[in-house]
């Protein structure tokens, strides 16, 4: 379920008044919805913003997406800058955390009988090598078994 924070209207004609909400993004705009975050309220001067920064902080590291509309209200709140500050340092927390866990002995170093012998390699394994060595003989053009002797004497 695609998850989204956004506005749903309410109060009377022209007289609007609307709910910061998080809602399926497949419902309409005045459908049922997940939670009421917060109340945003244009006429007043000057605009009345009040959200729950910790239920917006909730919705977007849940992977809410939110509106144009609210996403300016989220920056005004505050809770946008909260939920960026979280993320890089929810990362470094969780990284610390492993790094705890993690034993503190060094992983023992391999024994030399368990070393797998491998065969060297020689410059001419090389590709840079294999570049560098011109051919001894000249290349056949067009599908000819020989090549074509060039001496100035034969006549062609």
């Amino acid at each position: 379920m695609a998850v989204r924070l956004r506005l749903k209207r309410t109060g009377k004609k022209k007289q609007p008044s609307y709910r910061v909400v998080a809602v399926d993004s497949r419902k309409p705009r005045d459908g049922r919805v997940l939670e009421i975050i917060g109340t945003y309220d244009p006429r007043q001067e000057p605009s009345a913003i009040s959200i729950a920064n910790e239920r917006a902080v909730h919705w977007l590291s849940h992977g809410a997406q939110p509106s144009d509309t609210v996403s300016k209200l989220l920056t005004i709140s505050g809770a946008w800058d909260e939920f960026r500050t979280q993320g890089s340092s929810g990362s470094a927390d969780s990284n610390a955390e492993a790094a705890q866990a993690a034993p503190s002995e060094p992983a023992p170093a391999p024994t030399p009988d368990l070393v797998l012998d491998t065969p060297e390699t020689g410059a001419d394994d090389s590709p840079e090598a294999a570049a560098e060595v011109p051919a001894d003989e000249p290349a056949l053009q067009n599908g000819a078994s020989e090549p074509k002797s060039l001496d100035p004497g034969e006549a062609q």
